[in-house]
């Protein structure tokens, strides 16, 4: 990754653990792709949370301050996060 990228907040593969392609979870209509964001030697958790409502794709992109040093327990909390803001919200999360 180049200089400029680094200081423009750009991401390389280390960012995503070199996957860069996450399959959405479905939840109650909802799709959630966890996507947690790489800060030093931690992971912070993110996810983009998608619905197609009346033919038109909504999208939220949930950042937590809760950070873990893992990236698969980062990415299995995102989903959680995520799933616990569906369930609270619905469909008024994309307001």
């Amino acid at each position: 990754m180049s200089l400029w990228s680094r200081l423009l907040g750009g991401r390389d593969d280390a960012d995503t653990g070199g996957n860069t392609t996450v399959e959405p979870v479905l939840h109650n209509g909802f799709r959630i792709t966890p996507d947690p964001i790489r800060e030093g030697s931690v992971h912070r958790i993110a996810a983009h949370i998608a619905k197609d409502i009346d033919g038109v794709s909504r999208s939220h992109h949930l950042i937590r301050a809760d950070t873990m040093a893992d990236r698969d327990e980062a990415m299995s909390a995102s989903i959680a996060k995520a799933r616990q803001m569906i369930d609270e919200q619905g469909d008024a999360l994309f307001r």
